[in-house]
């Protein structure tokens, strides 16, 4: 029986994001503990300068969000995206909507995150517009989720 063709499974945008993250487990485990939080900036630093100049500026502000809430958590990219872990495991990362071609670039949070909320809570929030408002929301939240 002759193989069959199939479709492509994956989005060229996914594959990438799959390929940045094998890139960045093989990194994060070379890595030196000491200069592990240097690197992280750096890879947060270059991500964000590859984005369009809507979503740089967004992320820019958030990492600067994130980072003065809770400075503990370490800076770090995740499937590409800039992202923010704690014991090692991602707590919460920005999606630039230019990454998969969507219509608002998103905030979101791992399981790892301490968002419980009862039954069912939200995971990851759009955000169009960063306003004092949502700005205080996200640091509520990233400091939620890290403790």
């Amino acid at each position: 029986m002759p193989a069959t063709k199939t479709k492509n499974v994956w989005s060229d945008e996914e594959r990438a994001a799959m390929q940045a993250s094998v890139k960045e487990r093989k990194s994060a485990s070379r890595r030196d503990p000491a200069d592990e939080r240097a690197e992280g900036e750096a890879d947060i630093r270059e991500r964000l300068a590859g984005m369009p100049a809507d979503d740089r500026a967004m992320g820019e502000r958030l990492h600067e969000i994130v980072s003065k809430a809770v400075p503990e958590l370490m800076p770090k990219t995740y499937y590409g995206m800039p992202a923010y872990a704690k014991d090692g495991k991602t707590i919460a990362f920005y999606k630039a909507k230019s990454k998969f071609k969507v219509r608002y670039s998103t905030f979101g949070f791992q399981p790892d995150a301490h968002l419980d909320d009862g039954d069912m809570w939200p995971t990851e929030f759009a955000v169009i517009k960063l306003t004092p408002a949502v700005e205080a929301r996200i640091v509520d939240l990233v400091k939620k989720a890290a403790s």
